[in-house]
Parts: C-alpha cells; sequence; structure tokens
C-alpha cells in the first residue's frame, strides 16, 4: 500500500503542474514554447483545470490512504 500512495501523490502532482502550465498557456500567461497552438485558447484553460482539480483530488486520496 505504501508503494501505491507514493504513485499516486506523484502521479496527482504531475497532473496538477501541468495543468497550471495548459492553465497558463490558455490564458496566454505562459508563452512557451512561441509556436504552440495553446497559447491563447481557452479550451486548454478548461482542460487545464479539470486536469489540475484531478491531480489535486488524487493528492487528497493518497494523503487519506493508510500506509
Amino acid at each position: 500500500m505504501h508503494i501505491a500512495r507514493r504513485l499516486l501523490m506523484i502521479a496527482g502532482a504531475v497532473a496538477a503542474i501541468v495543468g497550471l502550465f495548459w492553465i497558463g498557456q490558455g490564458m496566454g500567461i505562459i508563452r512557451w514554447p512561441t509556436s504552440s497552438f495553446m497559447i491563447d485558447q481557452y479550451d486548454w484553460v478548461v482542460t487545464g483545470s479539470v486536469t489540475a482539480v484531478a491531480g489535486l483530488v488524487a493528492i487528497l486520496v493518497a494523503r487519506r490512504m493508510r500506509g
């Protein structure tokens, strides 16, 4: 159970970071790489928000697991 908890925590953190990056690109705050199709696209703000929230939920679930 200890390994599952750690893997869920890592996956949640990665998902949260990726989601925040997508939100930043979708809002035009992060303009890297400059040729990205995601810059200033509202769809990526929504997708990033869902991904970030899913990552945070995974972290919360991992913290509640025993082990």
